[in-house]
C-alpha cells in the first residue's frame, strides 16, 4: 500500500476540532492559522462536518492540511476527498479504510497503542502513528514502543496531552501533537480559543524537534 509522507510543519500541532459548527469555521479556523496552526482536524461527529471542512478547505493557504478525524469506513474517505480534504485521522487502524485513503493520496494518521498496531499501520502505510490516547502510554510507554518502530516513522501522541506535557513527550520522539478539549470545545469563544492556540504554538516552538 503507498504512503503518502507527512509534511515537513513548522508546529507539529493538530487542532482537534470535536463538535465544530459550521458557522464556527471562519472565527476558529482562521484565528487558529493565523496563530501558526498548519494541521486542522473537523471529527465526523461534529455537527455537518463534511460542509465544515469544505468550507475550512476553502479558508485555509496553500501548506495548511485541513481535514477529518474520526474516519471510519470507507465511504467517508470517499466524502471527505469530495469536498477537499487531505489528512485523514481515525482512533484506530482499519486496513480498508487506509486504502482507500493511500487511493486519494491522504495524509492519514490512524490510532495505535500497541506495537502490533503500529507496525499494523506502517504497513498499511500511514504517514504517521497516532500513540491514543496517550495519557494512558505516557512518555515512557511511548518511547518503550518508539524503541522498535523504524526511526524515520512519525511519532505523534493525542488525547490528555496539552502544552505542559509537550517536552516530556518531545524527549521520547514525539514531534506531532493532537490538542483537543484543551483547545476547543463545543460553544468555546473563538478569541479564547485562538488565545489558546497561540499559546500552544508557542510552547510547540520552544522545543528543541
Amino acid at each position: 500500500m503507498s504512503r503518502t509522507p507527512f509534511p515537513r510543519l513548522k508546529t507539529g500541532l493538530v487542532a482537534i476540532l470535536r463538535g465544530l459548527t459550521f458557522d464556527e469555521v471562519e472565527p476558529v479556523v482562521g484565528g487558529l492559522i493565523e496563530a501558526g496552526f498548519e494541521a486542522i482536524e473537523i471529527p465526523l461527529n461534529s455537527p455537518d462536518p463534511f460542509r465544515s471542512i469544505e468550507r475550512a478547505v476553502r479558508l485555509a493557504p496553500d501548506g495548511v492540511l485541513i481535514g477529518a478525524g474520526t474516519v471510519l469506513q470507507p465511504a467517508q474517505v470517499d466524502r471527505l476527498a469530495e469536498v477537499g480534504g487531505r489528512l485523514l485521522v481515525s482512533p484506530n487502524i482499519d486496513p480498508a479504510v487506509m486504502e482507500r485513503a493511500s487511493a486519494h493520496g491522504m495524509v492519514t494518521m490512524p490510532g495505535v497503542m500497541t506495537p502490533t498496531e503500529a507496525f499494523t499501520a506502517l504497513a498499511c502505510g500511514a504517514s504517521a502513528l497516532k500513540f491514543f490516547p496517550a495519557s494512558l502510554l505516557g512518555p515512557a510507554g511511548i518511547k518503550a514502543v518508539r524503541a522498535v518502530l523504524p526511526k524515520d516513522a512519525v511519532v505523534g501522541a493525542v488525547g490528555g496531552v496539552g502544552p505542559a506535557e509537550f517536552a516530556s513527550y518531545a524527549a521520547v520522539g514525539v514531534s506531532v501533537f493532537g490538542l483537543g478539549s484543551n483547545l476547543y470545545a463545543p460553544g468555546m469563544d473563538a478569541e479564547e480559543v485562538n488565545r489558546r492556540g497561540s499559546e500552544a504554538v508557542a510552547a510547540y516552538r520552544a522545543l528543541d524537534i
